[in-house]
């Protein structure tokens, strides 16, 4: 494992060195005339993706532009919905469509070295080889509503072809670290203000676009080709980059590509030459290609694609032609913390939505929250004032279930407690329509359970919303024995309508995410037990990339809400129990005296950590937990030692990843790229390693996993998630026929 400070310095001192079938190029980019304004137009539906026929009509459509005696200036645009959306990232697995000439870095330098002004007109959203295209043109407009963005760096890889070196040509090189470092997309407003867009412009942009073509038809080029200009650079440079690499290294967390982002920005300043700083793009280019990241990475990227395509893995075909009903309007029951969330990511996309409570007390602190929010996010510029009263007035707040009658979808959202929500299945069954699905925001409990309480079990679906749920990507959607396709298909839909990455999971106590999560929790306090402390294992868990460790993480949701969930299943029965064992396995009761002594995290101050007072966010190892760690395990009986990082890595994750395998054998997930995403989305798993499944197979290897698995299982035969999953067996002993016989 690399920490940041230790992966800053092999990026600064790293040396790097240089070490099928082809559809035919039919015309991707066709050329017309508008006066003496030629407009080359990039036609590669849906996103004009530049494809190695796409790049091939470009050039040849740019060459024949400043052959025609008539053309004095070029525009190029994009059809449909967007400019280009960068590389056909398909062509990434064969490496002769992605070199075959022009590759993209010749395609760039075509259009720069034309002898008449080319003028990129950009709309819609405009990403990697397309900014970096954009780039190779003297000038570049974007429409008002368009965005651009780098995100090269999200598949393990630099803005390949110039944009490393360009970039911090035309804005200044903090912003460039920004933005190539974050590959996040910006406005149009804010690329004009950077630099790296010459105008913004209008609805009318293609007339706008070629109205400024023509006005610059008779300037000279050559004080516009990008690759001729110089990057600023003055006696603060150096500093700039000490302070990036230092920044970068701890968001990223041990992903490579954003360091060395900012190491090809830097070339860019030290190279004697623009070819010199480009060779130095390709070398980095390189070496992150072969890296094990990159894979993990676009399998990522493309996993998120995968599940959208959700599937029932009982055999059956149905959901195949299933179709949602739509949406158009809402209600959500509970106006606590999760209830506002999910009011804001239904009103946020654009639904009418009921916010219900019992009483008007609770229900005008929910409205004050989701005014919070808005505010909010008038004040970071996501959105205007006009904006924001339009979203809240879409919020519907309602004391009686009444109103709730012609809605199409109700999320119910109250605390943990199976009687409470089978009493609110049956009020809403008795009075929405026979159409509306009923969906529970549970995260634990049984879905079947509560459709029992409805004549419409058809009807009735898990909606696990993650918090905060208004800004958390994931949403965990559980299906019941009776839940109809169509019911999944509306669940799945709305995930999509709310820009949620929806997975679709059978219904067990956990269902996945919660279900993988126990046993990493369950481990990480038996290793405070056995003589860890608590920063030691977050420590360790963050160095291997999680966003946060077990400990800061339990105090950062509330102690108190796994405390709750303990009591609902009849974990905390202290009379005439042994404490280190609950119904046949190994039991600590260390989180229940914390809760117990009042110390529920963060909002009390003092959690696993101390912060001070509460609501702080900085945690300070704390004495008095390190002595009840103490005396929990005097009481356990074990005698503490030192636990080595690697066993505190392995205790924590293995486990969880063999739970997940058991997820697949019975069929509660459907792939491993469902249990990857929930990972990634819901619990901050580190993207560079692909999710428990692919770090499984792909990077511990699955016949090591299987050993140091039988390994925890010989030495903790109480605790069942340690007993190896038999497809994870079944894996193995495809290529090991010997560890069939386990």
């Amino acid at each position: 494992m690399l920490r940041a400070k230790n992966l800053v310095q092999l990026v600064i001192k790293s040396n790097l060195c240089t070490t099928g079938s082809v559809r035919t190029a039919e015309a991707m980019a066709t050329l017309s005339k508008r006066g003496q304004v030629a407009v080359v137009t990039l036609k590669n539906p849906p996103l004009n993706v530049l494809s190695y026929p796409t790049r091939a009509s470009i050039v040849q459509s740019i060459k024949e532009a400043e052959q025609d005696a008539s053309v004095k200036s070029i525009v190029l645009c994009g059809s449909g919905r967007s400019f280009s959306a960068g590389a056909d990232i398909t062509e990434f697995a064969n490496p002769d469509l992605v070199f075959k000439e022009p590759n993209l870095i010749e395609v760039t330098k075509a259009v720069e070295a034309c002898s008449k002004p080319v003028v990129a007109v950009m709309h819609g959203t405009s990403l990697g080889g397309g900014v970096e295209l954009a780039l190779g043109c003297h000038y570049r407009l974007l429409h008002k509503a368009g965005k651009i963005g780098l995100p090269e760096v999200h598949i393990g890889l630099v803005p390949g072809a110039t944009g490393t070196q360009k970039v911090p040509r035309v804005m200044s090189i903090p912003n460039a670290i920004d933005m190539i470092t974050s590959g996040r997309h910006i406005s149009a407003k804010e690329a004009h203000k950077m630099g790296i867009v010459d105008k913004v412009l209008e609805d009318d942009y293609m007339n706008e676009g070629v109205a400024f073509a023509e006005s610059v038809a008779n300037d000279p080029v050559g004080p516009r080709r990008v690759s001729q200009m110089p990057v600023k650079v003055d006696e603060t440079t150096p500093m700039v980059f000490k302070v990036a690499y230092e920044k970068v290294a701890a968001k990223a967390r041990g992903m490579y590509s954003p360091l060395f982002c900012v190491k090809a920005i830097e070339a860019a300043t030290k190279a004697s030459s623009f070819e010199e700083g480009l060779q130095m793009e390709k070398n980095i280019q390189t070496f992150l290609a072969v890296s094990e990241q990159t894979p993990a990475l676009q399998y990522a990227f493309f996993g998120e694609r995968a599940i959208s395509k959700w599937s029932v893995p009982d055999g059956s075909t149905s959901y195949k032609t299933a179709k949602g009903q739509e949406v158009k309007s809402a209600a959500v029951i509970g106006a606590g913390t999760m209830g506002v969330g999910i009011t804001m990511s239904m009103v946020l996309a654009g639904i009418p939505t009921y916010l219900t409570e019992q009483n008007q007390e609770y229900l005008e602190k929910g409205l004050k929250m989701v005014q919070g929010y808005l505010a909010h996010g008038v004040k970071q510029g996501r959105m205007s004032e006009d904006k924001a009263k339009q979203i809240f007035s879409l919020v519907r707040p309602t004391l009686s279930y009444d109103d709730l009658k012609d809605v199409d979808v109700v999320v119910e959202a109250v605390f943990e407690n199976m009687a409470l929500k089978k009493e609110i299945f049956k009020k809403l069954d008795g009075v929405c329509k026979p159409s509306a699905v009923l969906a529970s925001n549970t995260s634990t409990l049984d879905i079947d359970e509560m459709a029992s309480a409805t004549t419409r079990p058809d009807k009735v679906m898990g909606m696990h919303f993650f918090s905060p749920a208004h800004i958390m990507k994931l949403l965990e959607n559980i299906r019941g024995k009776d839940t109809s396709p169509e019911t999944m298909a509306t669940a799945m839909d709305l995930g999509k309508r709310m820009k949620k990455v929806s997975v679709l999971v059978g219904n067990c106590p956990g269902f996945v995410g919660n279900r993988m999560l126990a046993p990493y929790s369950k481990e990480a306090i038996f290793l405070l037990e056995e003589g860890a402390l608590p920063h030691e294992v977050d420590q360790t868990l963050e160095d291997f990339g999680l966003a946060m460790g077990l400990c800061r993480m339990g105090d950062l949701a509330g102690l108190d809400i796994g405390y709750k969930s303990r009591k609902e299943f009849g974990f905390i029965q202290r009379e005439g129990q042994d404490d280190f064992l609950r119904k046949g396995e190994r039991y600590s009761p260390l989180s229940d005296w914390l809760v117990e002594s009042g110390r529920l995290g963060q909002k009390t101050g003092k959690g696993f950590y101390n912060y001070g007072k509460p609501g702080g966010r900085k945690p300070e190892a704390d004495p008095e937990v390190t002595q009840m760690i103490m005396d929990v395990s005097q009481k356990a009986g074990i005698t503490r030692r030192h636990i080595p990082a690697q066993e505190i890595l392995e205790r924590c994750l293995y486990g969880l990843i063999n739970e997940g395998f058991k997820c697949l054998e019975e069929q509660i997930a459907s792939s491993d790229e469902d249990i990857d995403m929930i990972w990634l989305y819901g619990y901050g798993w580190p993207r560079h390693t692909g999710g428990p499944m692919y770090y499984a197979k792909n990077i511990v290897g699955l016949p090591k996993l299987l050993e140091r698995i039988l390994y925890y299982h010989f030495q903790h035969p109480n605790s069942p998630y340690w007993k190896p999953s038999q497809l994870l067996i079944d894996r193995v002993s495809e290529d090991h026929p010997h560890a069939s016989k386990l």
